[in-house]
């Protein structure tokens, strides 16, 4: 059973992060931020590094994995957020 759980964490955490993929491409390509919110892309940064400070206390790896990727693809659009304002 652990391992069907593991599966869903690792299916749940590729597709969520998978989705800001597409966004820090456009905006990386274009340098346009402006339908972006600031307030979003710091909140999204602060809430992605509490959850894979979670993974990490629980030792749960697939949290730890998709979090880790997320902070990045999101690090991106906040800096470009700031960047290119």
């Amino acid at each position: 059973m652990m391992l069907q759980t593991e599966h869903l964490g690792y299916a749940a955490g590729i597709i969520t992060t998978l989705a800001f993929l597409p966004q820090a491409i456009r905006i990386f390509r274009t340098r346009q931020t402006r339908d972006i919110s600031l307030l979003w892309a710091f909140a999204m940064n602060l809430g992605i590094i509490l959850w894979l400070l979670y993974g990490i206390v629980k030792n749960d790896l697939p949290i730890i994995t998709a979090n880790s990727i997320t902070l990045v693809l999101l690090m991106i659009i906040l800096y470009c957020k700031v960047r290119y304002k």
